[in-house]
């Protein structure tokens, strides 16, 4: 964003709600019914949460590449249908210049179900 974007203020608790958790992919399946190249993902997101699918266009990475990985997610966005996939949490997330997508990753030492703030 440039600084002649209107740019609404976000309110700290606005941003307080939402919930970032570190999760460990534990599945990856092909997705050939989505519009752009996607994977879909079950994520494990600790005892508290549990596991929640989501669909992530990050074909950039390898399929072996991402089982047991950790990353960065939402988990209270309401479910998206993205076609025959109900994504459950948003998988976050950097955009290169070409668009690349690549992943957030929490240090090591981080587990499943650690919260972000």
């Amino acid at each position: 964003m440039s600084a002649g974007d209107d740019v609404r203020d976000l309110a700290w608790e606005e941003f307080a709600r939402v919930d970032m958790r570190v999760g460990r992919i534990v599945a990856v399946e092909d997705f050939p019914e989505a519009r752009r190249p996607a994977w879909k993902l079950r994520v494990d997101f600790g005892p508290e949460i549990g596991e929640r699918r989501s669909s992530a266009q990050i074909k950039n990475y390898e399929a072996a590449s991402l089982e047991g990985r950790l990353v960065i997610g939402v988990v209270n966005f309401p479910p998206k249908q993205i076609g025959p996939v109900r994504s459950e949490c948003l998988v976050m997330g950097t955009y290169t210049a070409d668009g690349t997508v690549l992943l957030l990753n929490p240090e090591p030492g981080a587990a499943p179900g650690d919260r972000v703030g």
